[in-house]
């Protein structure tokens, strides 16, 4: 359960830092590159995620194995007493349930959306015409994306109008937005809790309706004048289905209508735009990835003088079996433990014990519920061994000097 709630808390960090850095970046991607650049420059919050998740490639084992002696006494032998539920199984259950309560909320409005649009019907242009008008045209669903447009779109546009429109939400499907949609609904339901995550969503929502009026308007840019008129002749629309590519978003009009008598962009910025891309994502992406091993060093102490044997932070003692105590058994069990280097448990195995078979299964039990700090080489976190050996005692005194 650690390691989710760790996973998660590096995660948000990394793309604070990326929606930072995007928010910096933006006006020079827009001189660049144009709204298209801006909008493909999202890239970066995805990659990151793959570099925090991916691992790092296995480090050499420490060959050094330490010995860390512990004692168990019975003083139960039921076992050991239960344990009250961890802050870590607490902030999980939160975590779970705002993702569930985030991603059943953004279904149900899609799922209503859809519902609001009434019977579809196909038209020669290869859209599909809905009885009802929720906040049309938009390109709908996920699987099957169709272009959809309301009861009075022959009346409300004339041909060329119409002909923009269709092709503003083909761009939509053919860029695959509306997975980028899908997405980003996955990601506001994981990350509910992110502070930044409502303006990175509202911010790439305007940079994918300005990217695809760009990719429409190049490929009609005499019709510039006639696009922009057509995007004021529509309805206000407040985006209500989060899967779904509205033609016309309130809250970024004025910026689509001032792109819009923006003159077209150079070719040799655009490649630099490219590049600068492509070097800001990969570049981040591999320091974030690099980092994953980072968390061992102590601050303000040189990396050269780190070098330590694995550590366990928490050891809970195996229990006594009832066997053993009825019959008055004691015994060792010499466990080696192997542990990588985020500080899991790999591998555990017995290497010797006094009463073979007695205390072998208790003792592999509570090695694998204990809490590892990983070996440090140089200061950087490395795979490693240790042996522990785990004297069972029927007092204090039988073992002279083990650790309880």
């Amino acid at each position: 359960m650690n390691e989710l709630l760790d996973g998660l808390w590096q995660a948000s960090l990394w793309l604070a830092l990326g929606a930072a850095l995007l928010a910096a970046a933006r006006p020079v991607l827009v001189t660049l590159g144009g709204p298209e650049l801006a909008y493909r420059s999202w890239w970066l919050l995805p990659l990151l995620l793959v570099a925090v998740l991916l691992p790092l490639p296995a480090l050499p084992v420490l060959q050094h194995v330490p010995t860390l002696p512990f004692q168990v006494v019975p003083g139960t032998v039921q076992g050991p007493a239960a344990q009250p539920a961890s802050w870590s199984w607490l902030l999980a259950l939160a975590w779970g349930l705002g993702a569930g309560m985030c991603l059943l909320r953004a279904l149900r409005a899609q799922r209503r959306f859809e519902r609001g649009l009434g019977r579809l019907q196909a038209r020669a242009d290869g859209s599909w015409q809905a009885n009802a008008d929720p906040g049309l045209p938009a390109l709908v669903g996920l699987l099957r994306p169709r272009i959809v447009v309301g009861p009075a779109f022959d009346q409300q546009f004339d041909a060329e109008e119409q002909a923009l429109i269709l092709l503003h939400e083909r761009s939509h499907r053919r860029n695959g937005d509306h997975w980028a949609n899908g997405g980003l609904l996955l990601a506001r339901a994981v990350f509910w809790f992110h502070p930044l995550l409502p303006w990175a969503a509202r911010r790439f929502l305007r940079d994918q309706e300005l990217a695809c009026d760009a990719r429409t308007v190049a490929a009609q840019p005499a019709q510039r004048r006639l696009y922009a008129s057509t995007l004021l002749k529509a309805q206000l629309v407040h985006p209500v289905a989060p899967m779904a590519c509205h033609w016309r978003s309130q809250p970024v009009l004025k910026e689509r209508i001032a792109m819009l008598k923006q003159s077209k962009r150079k070719a040799l910025p655009w490649v630099s735009g490219q590049v600068l891309l492509a070097g800001l994502c990969m570049g981040v992406a591999a320091l974030a990835w690099a980092q994953q091993g980072g968390g061992g060093v102590e601050r303000g102490t040189s990396a050269a003088a780190m070098d330590r044997d694995i550590q366990i932070d928490k050891m809970p003692p195996p229990s006594y079996p009832r066997s053993a105590f009825e019959n008055n058994q004691t015994g060792v069990v010499t466990l080696r433990v192997e542990v990588d280097a985020q500080g899991q448990l790999t591998h555990a195995r017995v290497l010797s014990a006094t009463n073979p078979g007695v205390f072998d299964a208790v003792s592999l039990a509570a090695a694998r519920s204990w809490t590892y700090r990983p070996a440090l080489k140089n200061g950087v976190p490395v795979a490693a061994a240790a042996k522990v050996p785990i004297t069972f005692a029927m007092d204090e005194h039988d073992a002279g000097g083990g650790r309880r």
